[in-house]
Formats: structure tokens, C-alpha cells, sequence
């Protein structure tokens, strides 16, 4: 089984390293995209023989306890089969 946690600043924090990667893509030419903000990726292999709802259980409190910081960040988790 797989968890995906997916990491991503708070809608109010402000992102400049995404502020960066949008001004360098807009001197490539790409114009029409109005705002980048950078987040995190993680994928986490879990022992299949857990059931997909402690799976992911686990995979929450892991993202909420290690993989984000809870003050300016939010995290999204899905389970994979």
C-alpha cells in the first residue's frame, strides 16, 4: 500500500521561492500562468497488511507530526492499493 502526502504552504503564508519560480517561467515565455506555489511531494510505503483506514491514520499523524510544519503549512493524504 502507498500513501501519497502532498504539502503545501498556507493559502495566507506568503511563498517567495514560488514568486521566483513564476518570474522565471514567465521570461520563458509562459504568460499566461497567474501564480506558482511551491509545495511537497512525499510517498510512503506502508505494510499491506494494514487496513487502508489505519493506513492511513498513520500516514496523517507521520505528515502532521514530521513531514509538515502545522503553523504554515497544510497536507493532503491519499491511499493507494
Amino acid at each position: 500500500m502507498k500513501a501519497k502526502v502532498y504539502v503545501t504552504l498556507k493559502p495566507s503564508v506568503l511563498d517567495p521561492q514560488g514568486k521566483a519560480i513564476k518570474h522565471a517561467v514567465e521570461l520563458l515565455g509562459f504568460n499566461a500562468v497567474s501564480d506558482i506555489r511551491k509545495g511537497k511531494y512525499f510517498e510512503i510505503a506502508i505494510d499491506g497488511s494494514r487496513s487502508a483506514d489505519d493506513a492511513r491514520a498513520d500516514a496523517e499523524k507521520l505528515a502532521r507530526d514530521v513531514l509538515s510544519n502545522p503553523i504554515i503549512e497544510d497536507f493532503r493524504v491519499e491511499i493507494e492499493q
